[in-house]
């Protein structure tokens, strides 16, 4: 026993130097045996390797995180310019992820409930609306881009052609006041030509007080008089059927509606006339959507037509880095444009004239059946176009 003690002692203090006996190392043994029958040691003592993942991903996060800072920085110092175009992509990509992850939770939960596109909220409706017509827009550059190392000449053509092949995600702010006034303006150029369409067909009309009436509609509105509600609901009648309803429209008038809706004037006449059936009746079924809902619970980006909301985007502030906030919802940076997309330019005017606006195109929308949608889509302009001299 002594000379057991007098072995461990001196292996403790020369380490290996000394190597125990035949009796010490057995005496271990059952020393080692005798711990394993006994409690189990606590596992505070090492980490489980849940934790070890956790640690790991968590050092990694925070390395992302001080590069990523460093990278801005250095960006922001030495490439200004290329800095403002880096910061607009990267956002408009969050933005847009955001959009279609909101999408996806719609379009889930209509299947769920067996909900069709007329019976969502307002909102829902709209977000859907304006996703589809982006995801159209990028789809045609993710078609061009196929080609090998034609996606190098696809970011050329997106630099220099920002507003044909961008969607509003990536316009900065000045982008968006730019870009939907040269939008408006195109449509601006088809008003006078619309009128003159409808001038043609007043001899076609068989009932005489009508034939009256459009005349002195389209008198006022070339004199820059803005139409009163009851003058354009008295035309009901002509617009539901020859020679201004809506199969019955003329070719070249179709066009020039298309232009008037801000959509391609290039496809053959049965594909815009239900192009335009097709986009009219989706305007109808978010009227009736924002009736229900109320003038007064629209935002003012909702109302007019909203800008892209940067945060310090003035200064183009970098991304904070691994930033976990939500970036602007669709109703914030897209627009929903609930006056923009019925033709009226908002973006100068002030949001009580857009909302007192809006309740005139509510009033005529809501009193009109599906089979009444021509004059809805003629609304566009005899409704916009000398609205508190907004005709230039």
């Amino acid at each position: 026993m002594a000379l057991s003690r007098v072995c461990w002692a001196r292996s403790a203090v020369w380490g290996s130097a000394v190597t125990p006996g035949h009796f010490v190392t057995r005496r271990l043994q059952l020393g080692r045996s005798g711990l394993a029958w006994g409690a189990p040691r606590s596992s505070k003592l090492h980490l489980s390797p849940k934790a070890d993942v956790k640690n790991l991903m968590s050092y990694v996060v925070t390395k992302t995180k001080a590069i990523n800072g460093k990278y801005h920085r250095f960006l922001g110092r030495h490439f200004p310019r290329f800095y403002v175009l880096y910061t607009i992509f990267m956002k408009g990509l969050q933005m847009l992820w955001a959009d279609a992850k909101k999408a996806r939770r719609i379009k889930t939960n209509m299947w769920k409930h067996n909900i069709k596109f007329h019976q969502l909220p307002y909102r829902e409706m709209e977000h859907l609306r304006q996703f589809r017509q982006d995801v159209t827009k990028c789809l045609f550059l993710g078609i061009i881009s196929i080609p090998p190392f034609a996606n190098y000449l696809v970011f050329l053509l997106m630099y220099l052609f920002p507003r044909q092949l961008l969607i509003r995600h990536f316009w900065t702010p000045k982008q968006q006041t730019d870009f939907l006034d040269i939008y408006h303006a195109f449509r601006k150029q088809s008003h006078p030509e619309i009128i003159s369409y409808l001038e043609k067909v007043i001899p076609l009309i068989s009932d005489a007080g009508l034939r009256w009436r459009l005349t002195d509609l389209c008198t006022k509105i070339q004199r820059g008089t803005h139409p009163a509600i009851h003058d354009i609901l008295a035309l009901r009648e002509c617009f539901s059927n020859h020679p201004l309803g809506m199969n019955q429209l003329q070719a070249l008038h179709v066009k020039a509606l298309s232009r008037a809706m801000l959509l391609t004037s290039y496809l053959p006449p049965p594909l815009l006339r239900h192009r335009l059936k097709t986009h009219t009746t989706v305007i109808h079924q978010l009227d009736k959507a924002l009736a229900k809902l109320g003038i007064g619970q629209l935002t003012a980006q909702e109302v007019k037509s909203a800008r892209v909301q940067w945060h310090s985007l003035g200064s183009l502030q970098p991304l904070p880095p691994g930033s976990s906030d939500p970036p602007t919802s669709a109703s914030q940076v897209a627009g929903l444009q609930a006056c923009y997309l019925r033709g009226l330019n908002s973006t100068h005017i002030g949001e009580d004239r857009c909302r007192t606006w809006l309740g005139e195109w509510l009033q005529i929308s809501c009193s009109l059946k599906e089979a009444e949608l021509s004059l809805l889509l003629h609304n566009v302009v005899l409704l916009s176009t000398n609205y508190l001299g907004t005709r230039r």
